[in-house]
């Protein structure tokens, strides 16, 4: 009993005709286009977590700065209205 009660040698009677109707150079290329894919979405998708986390590192520091400013425009008040 192999996948969902299909047989191994039902699998292999399937893939040989599929052999058979395609031949084995547009399968490969298929392969290749689909590996292809594959890879370009893994890129794409670890790309988009880097700008995620560069925009999450940029918005912090932004919030330092801001922070900074802050207690420094704090300070200045003191002194001037000392």
């Amino acid at each position: 009993m192999g996948f969902g009660g299909i047989s191994i040698w039902q699998l292999v009677i399937v893939l040989g005709i599929i052999i058979l109707l395609f031949g084995t150079k547009k399968l490969r290329n298929l392969g290749g286009d689909v590996g292809s894919a594959v890879k370009g979405f893994k890129k794409a998708m670890s790309d988009d977590s880097a700008d995620q986390e560069q925009k999450k590192i940029t918005e912090e520091k932004g919030d330092a700065d801001f922070k900074k400013d802050d207690v420094a425009a704090k300070s200045s008040e003191k002194t001037d209205s000392k």
